[in-house]
């Protein structure tokens, strides 16, 4: 009968050193391994700026000067309306198919822009720049008067070259044109009198 060792074997310093050393590269690759893992649940640089809110600084914008910044992908304008431009936002709303922008004010208008500027500061207009019929982008014509495509006591707006829908300078649309919407209001509000927050109108 063959006896079998059962007391503490003697192992050789070589093979204690190739142990340690395996049993180390192995806890390192895991953690490298791990690393990109874990970071794919954490939003990448552009995915949170894709949504972020944007902060701009309107300050030393001019009557009638238009600025476009983009969120969430889109454009969004923001136009700088002279006193004379809003005086005549009032005269325009028989011409326009929403003038009081009650047409699904929940994805269109929020409640303190529904008023004839479509405003929380009177002057300043702040609207997403995609019609609201297939999703071109209108072009500016914020010049008052006769220009080809738009009427003759045209008073200033937009134009969608795609369609012919036209908007005016608080971005209502016109009647009988084939947008069925004012263009988008975003989420915005003033974090001073000249540092606009677009994309979130939380109450600080």
């Amino acid at each position: 009968m063959s006896e079998i060792s059962v007391g503490p074997k003697k192992v050789d310093a070589s093979k204690r050193t190739w142990l340690i050393a395996s049993g180390c590269a192995g806890a390192v690759g895991g953690v490298a391994t791990a690393i990109p893992f874990v970071s794919t649940f954490q939003p990448s640089e552009r995915a949170k700026a894709a949504g972020a809110p944007v902060e701009v600084d309107i300050g030393a914008m001019q009557d009638g000067e238009k600025i476009t910044v983009e969120w969430r992908g889109r454009p969004v304008w923001i136009l700088k309306r002279s006193k004379a431009q809003l005086e005549e936002l009032a005269k325009l709303d028989g011409q326009l198919a929403d003038p009081n922008s009650q047409r699904n004010p929940a994805e269109f208008t929020p409640k303190y822009a529904q008023n004839t500027g479509r405003s929380i500061k009177p002057e300043i207009l702040v609207v997403v720049g995609i019609c609201t019929h297939l999703g071109c982008s209108p072009i500016d014509k914020l010049q008052a008067g006769p220009q080809p495509s738009l009427p003759s006591d045209w008073q200033g707006g937009f134009l969608c070259p795609c369609h012919g829908s036209t908007f005016d300078l608080a971005g209502r649309v016109f009647k009988n044109k084939p947008a069925p919407d004012n263009l988008p209001v975003p989420p915005h509000k003033y974090l001073t009198d000249t540092r606009l927050l677009i994309g979130d109108d939380a109450a600080a």
